[in-house]
């Protein structure tokens, strides 16, 4: 019961530790991660949207590896944005 009671009472320190210290450097990593992807897939596969960049031929040696993703990407990249999306969230 103790034991259980300590192991608790770390973890939860544990949490408060990261929450103060990673949290906002992860959450802003997984950001660019996103934008950086969305950039990838805009050069290598933008004429799926109308805007040819990249010989077809590497992009269809890259699909396979592409091809669970690319519904999300072209919903992501055709969404409307306003003038507050473009402006960062956290000011």
């Amino acid at each position: 019961m103790i034991q259980e009671r300590l192991n608790h009472i770390g973890k939860a320190i544990k949490e408060v530790f990261y929450g103060l210290t990673a949290y906002e450097l992860e959450l802003e990593l997984k950001k660019e991660k996103g934008h950086l992807n969305n950039l990838l897939m805009l050069i290598v596969f933008g004429d799926l949207v109308g805007l040819p960049l990249f010989p077809t031929y590497y992009a269809l040696r890259i699909l396979p590896y592409i091809v669970p993703g690319i519904e999300v990407w072209k919903r992501n990249i055709l969404r409307e944005k306003d003038l507050t999306e473009m402006v960062g969230r956290d000011i």
